[in-house]
């Protein structure tokens, strides 16, 4: 699948020398939904406000779309839409026009039947005519995206979009990340919710110090990264693990009941064979065993924790 976004050895320096992005590469598929993982201070709203034109790069380059973001700035920034984290509407202003002048700024002509849809789409139809100051936090980030989808672009930056916004909401933003998604939508997102990015994303981004860790497909990250924990449930519960079975860094699960041991699937033995017999060895009779998967926040602690 073809770029939509190319960025090449992009650096960003502040004055004070305090590097946010250090020699950052990273080639963004037309139609995928990426997500950008990281604490905070690591350099994803950096990253993000370089692409979109807010801040200006120290050095490397940036194109979306073809279009260079510095020497073609405005073709650049016409195929973009950013939802940014912090909430900056008109407060006065009513909803629907709010989203009418964001889709003037890119001069586009009026299309009142892609307002309407927006609009429909994340449940503000009914708030069309609404002033923003009277709605809910998570009702004005909803404006935040019908603003920057008002003119059609091609690729939609997310930055931490659900903070804030109940469940209901939550869900109903990520039905519509889908769609658009489904309509050939870049989408890139930066998030808090881990649960989010397992679900939503096809590839993952992890960033930290301004450094690019590791950008992979979901699936393929969770089945090099990710470590199993196998459950053994015991007919008899335990106090400690006995001395006998000391080389096998087993955990003391359950009040005692169940005792688990972490393995590497990828590993060209998981020494799983070895600890049953040992257990037999030890008079453990066991009544029951299970698999954990780690989570994907599991994998990207324990990515920034190597990166310490």
């Amino acid at each position: 699948m073809a770029s939509i976004i190319s960025i090449r050895n992009l650096t960003k320096t502040y004055a004070g020398g305090f590097t946010a992005l250090d020699d950052v590469s990273l080639e963004i598929e037309e139609g995928e939904i990426l997500a950008l993982l990281g604490p905070n201070g690591a350099g994803k709203t950096t990253l993000i406000s370089t692409i979109c034109g807010l801040v200006q790069p120290t050095s490397g380059s940036v194109t979306v779309g073809g279009h260079d973001i510095l020497t073609d700035y405005r073709a650049a920034r016409s195929l973009i839409g950013l939802v940014p984290q912090e909430i900056t509407i008109e407060p006065f202003e009513r909803v629907i026009n709010t989203t009418r002048f964001s889709r003037g700024l890119f001069g586009k002509s009026p299309d009142e039947a892609h307002i309407e849809a927006v609009l429909r789409a994340l449940s503000l139809w009914d708030k069309k005519d609404s002033r923003n100051r009277e709605l809910s936090g998570g009702m004005k980030r909803r404006v935040l995206i019908a603003k920057a989808l008002s003119h059609e672009p091609r690729v939609l930056f997310l930055d931490e979009p659900t903070a804030g916004v109940d469940v209901s909401l939550r869900r109903d933003m990520w039905a519509l990340v889908r769609r658009l998604r489904d309509d050939g939508v870049t989408i890139i997102l930066t998030t808090h919710y881990i649960e989010e990015a397992e679900e939503m994303a096809d590839r993952i981004g992890v960033i930290n110090k301004g450094k690019l860790l590791l950008v992979e497909e979901k699936a393929r990250l969770m089945k090099q990264l990710g470590k199993k924990k196998l459950v053994i449930e015991l007919h008899d519960p335990l106090t400690a693990i006995p001395a006998a079975l000391s080389e096998h860094n087993l955990t003391l699960l359950q009040d005692g009941r169940a005792i688990g041991y972490d393995y590497d699937t990828q590993a060209d033995r998981t020494g799983i064979a070895r600890l049953l017999a040992d257990l037999t060895k030890a008079g453990l009779v066991v009544r029951d065993l299970e698999t954990e998967q780690s989570s994907l926040e599991q994998v990207f602690m324990g990515l920034v924790e190597e990166d310490a």
